[in-house]
């Protein structure tokens, strides 16, 4: 099951954070028909952002989406993993070309030098006129060197964004994704001190401690097994962890009243050539691989306005 972790190491300004998305994962993969399309290296890209979504949604428990992307001028144009406020969250990817077995981030996605990661914060009870946050880091180190994995170029988002020195691993396969994070705080009642960046000796230590984690450690191990084995000489204190219903899970937003919507967005005339063409009009959610099909009688009932409907029409409202 999915399972995530919260702990803080007694004594020390350090809090932690373990996610495992086992079958949450899963159902991402199965459900998409043409998950072929993503080669191994795009795949462990958005299970890794989907693990590291998780982790920093849940680091900083806002009351809206967490929208993590990756975009640049590569083969893959786009990665995105949506997170929601309860921690459902979904990915999708854009390729318009070859993806090497060997590929990394700089390849997929920063060929140029022009790929970015962006964060964006929607709150769920937006005020009028109110924006979303949103941050906007390059996929390169401060040398200018290209990063070849997310984890990484997230580490830097945190600093600048927060100010706090923060350590992420990661790790995906096709049957699980997972990640641990460890973030550095302020004393209690203190505001950030950025002359503390990068010399705390007590983050410093822990973060050397959770970089021998292996890939294969963090994939194949239990929770319980990981904190054992990297910090069995720090006192931890764990809290009660989400599991079952409570757990991060895999869920869509789309649903056949948005793709109307859409639709009737594109305009009667479009849509009516579609229909032409086609025989129906047929959208596919790119995050969950289902398909939505209208007839030219769903079309027509899309652009019949509510007082015009026949009684226990089924046209989308």
């Amino acid at each position: 099951m999915s399972e995530l972790h919260r702990f803080v190491f007694d004594g020390l300004p350090v809090r932690g954070i373990l996610v495992r998305l086992t079958e949450s994962w899963r159902e991402v993969l199965a459900r998409r028909g043409d998950a072929s399309a993503w080669s191994a290296p795009v795949q462990r890209l958005l299970g890794e952002m989907a693990a590291a979504g998780v982790l920093m949604h849940a680091n900083i428990k806002f009351a809206g989406d967490l929208i993590l992307q990756v975009f640049g001028d590569g083969p893959v144009k786009l990665a995105v993993a949506e997170i929601r406020a309860d921690l459902a969250f979904r990915v999708t990817a854009t390729v318009r070309g070859i993806v090497g077995d060997e590929a990394g981030l700089a390849e997929m996605l920063n060929a140029e030098g022009g790929g970015r990661c962006a964060i964006t914060l929607a709150p769920v009870d937006r005020r009028s006129g109110q924006q979303p946050y949103q941050g906007v880091v390059p996929l390169h180190g401060d040398a200018r060197e290209p990063l070849r994995a997310i984890a990484p170029v997230l580490e830097h988002y945190m600093l600048q964004s927060e100010q706090l020195d923060t350590r992420l691993i990661l790790a995906a396969d096709d049957s699980v994704a997972a990640g641990l994070l460890l973030q550095r705080l302020p004393p209690p009642g203190a505001g950030v001190d950025e002359t503390r960046i990068g010399r705390d000796e007590d983050f410093n230590r822990v973060a050397q401690l959770a970089a021998t984690l292996t890939r294969d450690e963090l994939l194949g191990l239990d929770a319980d097994t990981v904190l054992r084995r990297l910090f069995w000489q720090e006192k931890l204190t764990r809290f009660a962890p989400l599991v079952g219903t409570a757990a991060p899970r895999f869920a869509c937003t789309c649903s056949r009243a948005k793709v109307g919507a859409m639709l009737r967005g594109l305009g009667r005339d479009e849509i009516d050539d579609i229909v032409r063409e086609q025989s129906q009009v047929e959208v596919g959610c790119e995050f969950c691989g289902l398909r939505y099909r209208f007839d030219p009688v769903d079309v027509g009932e899309l652009f019949v306005s509510p007082a015009d409907q026949a009684p226990g029409s089924n046209a989308i409202n």
